[in-house]
């Protein structure tokens, strides 16, 4: 019989592929049919594995089959890789149990004509897996085509992306931040003050055999040691919110002293509205905005549970003027971005992403900043945010948003907050964390002051 995690795994690949979903969203479909709790770390494992490693794993495939990925169909593509991830990265189960798994599950898929080649590639996997053909680091840095071909196919990043990561940063940074995206990284909280205090969380962790350290540069995160604190209630409870480090530090740039009037525009799932809420204490207005019903509705219950009384929810669409009659003193536009900056969380976009896409999620992102600009009073902030690491999504903004709307300067985020280390701060006053630096996923933050006779 099949392990039930391996069938699993192969179905959300199969989807995954087909673009019919993304992997986080799979997942979330198939812990349903994964009632053991073992089953579906497994099952998380392997497609996450498999999206990380991709291009690698098609090499490898590749060269063993002596066939070309597009003349193989997807079923047996997909079984291919996720059976020679687990024989190159899951080595506690035998290579033979694996073997036959996907020998069994190529007859499942009704491919059981391919059941011998499968067979016989995996076979070779195993058997050469000390000895894989794959491209070396180059010895010598100027090889611009061998550099591209180990960190394309041996660190297993879309080629463009290496092409643009390459020529802006170098081999060895390049490399080291690849390196960071195939490393899983922990699971990250941040305590929510409406309800108690970081220290008074890590006891509470502690009484429910979770050990967790303070992370580096947010001042109420907590990266977990030991432990499952999202098999327990306390995100449900509001105690907390899993919450990466690098998107923490994000709503630091709405200032260090509570305000009276805030709008949060592309809100959900709502770690920052929370965020932005503890820092009002619970009083004055915050309003919090998304477009789509279900995110709305994802923004609506985390809001309910950390008990922040202050928020207000609209549904509304910032590629649109938004509808309100009055200012704010602070507006946070986290935009939905490529997420470039966030391939070790989800592998999957790495291969989801294009070049191409660049150009219009930058038009976007500019029309979204925009839009808010309408509503900061004179004398309050603007905060343009995203999670991508490229250029056109970041800086790029920036400049363009200062040059077409008049009334708006430019202001450093070390003057934009106390709270944030000088070491996150980069040359152009951006916030800007960078994995080969600090250890995050890529984040961008810029803010903008309207001036008072605007």
């Amino acid at each position: 019989m099949i392990a039930r995690a391996r069938v699993a795994a192969y179905d959300i690949l199969c989807t995954v592929s087909a673009g019919k979903s993304d992997l986080p969203t799979a997942l979330a479909q198939a812990r349903a049919s994964l009632p053991d709790e073992r089953d579906r770390a497994l099952t998380a494992e392997i497609t996450a594995g498999v999206q990380r490693w991709r291009a690698t794993l098609d090499h490898l495939i590749v060269q063993f089959s002596k066939r070309p990925i597009d003349k193989l169909d997807p079923e047996i593509v997909e079984i291919l890789r996720l059976s020679a991830y687990q024989l190159l990265h899951l080595t506690r189960v035998p290579a033979a149990a694996v073997v036959d798994d996907a020998v069994d599950l190529t007859k499942k898929a009704g491919k059981r004509s391919a059941s011998g080649f499968v067979n016989a590639v995996l076979r070779t996997i195993a058997r050469k897996r000390s000895s894989l053909p794959l491209p070396p680091r180059p010895s010598d840095p100027a090889d611009r085509e061998a550099a591209l071909d180990y960190l394309s196919i041996t660190l297993s990043h879309p080629r463009w992306l290496a092409e643009r990561w390459l020529e802006r940063f170098g081999v060895d940074t390049a490399e080291a931040w690849m390196q960071f995206n195939n490393t899983p990284g922990s699971v990250t909280l941040r305590a929510n003050r409406l309800q108690l205090t970081r220290e008074a969380l890590v006891e509470r962790l502690a009484a429910d055999d979770v050990l967790v350290h303070a992370t580096t540069y947010a001042p109420d995160g907590l990266v977990v040691d030991e432990g499952h604190p999202l098999r327990g209630d306390g995100q449900e409870r509001g105690l907390f919110v899993a919450q990466d480090e690098a998107s923490q530090l994000v709503t630091l740039l709405a200032g260090d002293q509570p305000m009276t009037r805030v709008l949060d525009t592309c809100a959900s799932p709502g770690g920052k509205t929370t965020a932005i809420a503890a820092l009002m204490n619970g009083r004055g207005l915050l309003v919090a905005c998304d477009v789509r019903d279900r995110r709305v509705d994802l923004l609506r219950r985390s809001v309910a549970a950390s008990g922040a009384g202050n928020v207000r929810i609209v549904q509304a669409d910032l590629l649109k003027p938004l509808p309100f009659g009055s200012t704010f003193e602070c507006v946070l536009v986290d935009a939905p971005c490529s997420g470039l900056g966030t391939l070790r969380r989800d592998p999957d976009i790495r291969w989801r992403r294009r070049e191409r896409d660049l150009a219009p999620l930058a038009a976007a992102e500019l029309t979204m900043v925009r839009h808010a600009a309408e509503m900061v009073a004179p004398g309050g902030r603007l905060v343009y945010a995203t999670c991508s690491s490229e250029p056109e999504e970041n800086e790029d903004i920036a400049a363009a948003f200062l040059a077409t709307m008049p009334g708006f300067t430019a202001l450093h985020a070390g003057q934009a907050t106390s709270r944030l280390a000088e070491t996150l701060v980069d040359p152009s006053g951006h916030l800007r964390t960078q994995p080969h630096l600090h250890g995050l996923e890529a984040f961008f933050g810029a803010v903008f002051v309207r001036e008072r006779s605007a």
